[in-house]
């Protein structure tokens, strides 16, 4: 019987392959720069926010969310973490790729730790949301999901605009 722990392992990886491969395709069309710049309407996200807010959440809960240290990339937290407001400094593809990969390399050896037994440990730095290790799990699984999937319609509003 396989644990909670790895089939969510599990679930992240085909959920970052998921990722990789729509930032492959965006790189593919030449002109990722304007794909990644694109906006679905007036205010909203551009695409390279919803692929970058990835890596930083992960980043996020990496460090100060489940072992209470500084994340990496000062810089890059407050524009990208859940409710900051999407500038035009547009991030490249190879930008984007080695935020996703570096952040999933410091997350995974921190998830590896649980087992069972913790899944209802309520870690320090989320005591407030009463986040346990489970909802944790949980909102990771969910939250890459999510955004690529935000991400994956916004390529295809901007391929959908003749751009």
């Amino acid at each position: 019987m396989s644990s909670t722990v790895s089939v969510i392992l599990n679930c992240l990886t085909f959920n970052r392959a998921r990722t990789m491969k729509l930032l492959e395709e965006i790189a593919a069309t030449a002109k990722s720069p304007e794909v990644l710049a694109f906006r679905p309407g007036p205010g909203r996200a551009h695409l390279a926010w919803q692929l970058a807010h990835i890596g930083v959440t992960e980043e996020l809960f990496a460090t100060e969310r489940l072992v209470g240290t500084s994340p990496a990339w000062p810089e890059l937290v407050p524009r990208f973490r859940g409710g900051s407001t999407p500038d035009d400094n547009i991030p490249t593809i190879e930008d984007i790729r080695g935020l996703l990969e570096t952040s999933r390399a410091h997350l995974l050896p921190i998830l590896e730790k649980y087992s069972e037994d913790d899944l209802n440990h309520v870690p320090e730095a989320l005591k407030e949301r009463g986040w346990t290790v489970n909802t944790v799990l949980q909102v990771l699984c969910w939250h890459e999901a999510h955004h690529q999937g935000q991400a994956h319609l916004t390529f295809n509003l901007w391929k959908a605009a003749g751009s």
